[in-house]
């Protein structure tokens, strides 16, 4: 049985390879949760080698492809370290996807420093495996939903739970407030404040919110959710498969259409989180 791993460029599971004064908190904070996404869903870490520190040292100087890589020595090491990978990939089989850290010369996955401006397109090694597909960072570390939706009666907790395993099977971490107790029509008053502060947390920590809006009038805690996650600068995209409509131009409510991304079906979803899908 061939293992579900990812080829990651090696600075994100150690920093120390980059070049000088380059790495910031965003940066750490980005490798991390890229490597906390794989430890939750068991995906196998297969660290590529660093060509930069391999040619140039681990104490370099921020450059560029041009001025320090554009040579032949580069290129045969490239040839040499592209072979070993493609070895693994026949061993383990085609990996979910390559792990890059755009601006690299090396690198990068949408930019690059092929010059002393950055240019659009693969860093000079992962150009190398235009056949696989390529994450940077900052897109693979933002996994973790919040699905907000209405959960007081069997159907309503019965598709959100569908929509969870949806979204879990593309290995997305998804926060659902109806497996924290928030369904009990006995719960205390003295439950209220612990299970908000859980769903405030849990929205404060989340990089997308996906929002049921079906019904004649979206649900009041859900349209709560949906504003707080708008107000914080978070994505919020809002799923609605019922086909009424509440005005002539409007499929639900205009600030939650305006505030958030409808899409129609639950595949839908999938393009507006972008190329973290896997």
């Amino acid at each position: 049985m061939l293992s579900m791993y990812v080829l990651m460029c090696p600075c994100i599971t150690d920093p120390a390879l980059r070049a000088k004064g380059i790495t910031r908190d965003d940066d750490i904070f980005c490798f991390n949760r890229c490597i906390e996404r794989c430890e939750r869903f068991g995906i196998e870490i297969v660290r590529m080698p660093c060509p930069e520190t391999i040619f140039l040292g681990k104490d370099r100087e921020p450059t560029n492809f041009a001025e320090s890589l554009a040579n032949d020595e580069f290129s045969k090491l490239l040839d040499e370290l592209e072979a070993d990978a493609r070895k693994v990939i026949e061993e383990k089989g085609e990996p979910l996807c390559i792990i890059g850290v755009d601006s690299s010369p090396s690198c990068g996955v949408n930019m690059t420093y092929a010059t002393e401006e950055k240019t659009p397109g693969r860093g000079a090694f992962l150009s190398r495996f235009p056949d696989i597909k390529a994450v940077d960072v900052t897109d693979f570390c933002r996994y973790k939903i919040y699905l907000a939706g209405p959960l007081f009666t069997e159907a309503e907790t019965d598709f959100n739970l569908k929509l969870h395993d949806f979204l879990e099977e593309h290995l997305l971490d998804v926060y659902l407030p109806q497996e924290v107790g928030d369904t009990s029509v006995t719960r205390h008053k003295e439950e209220h404040a612990r299970i908000f502060g859980m769903h405030l947390a849990a929205l404060e920590d989340c990089d997308y919110i996906v929002s049921v809006v079906d019904g004649a009038d979206a649900d009041s805690g859900t349209s709560w959710e949906m504003g707080y996650g708008y107000a914080k600068g978070k994505t919020v995209i809002s799923l609605r498969t019922d086909f009424r409509c509440v005005g002539c131009h409007e499929l639900v409510n205009l600030m939650l259409e305006e505030s958030s991304f409808v899409v129609r079906k639950k595949e839908d979803i999938l393009r507006e989180l972008g190329p973290q899908i896997l």
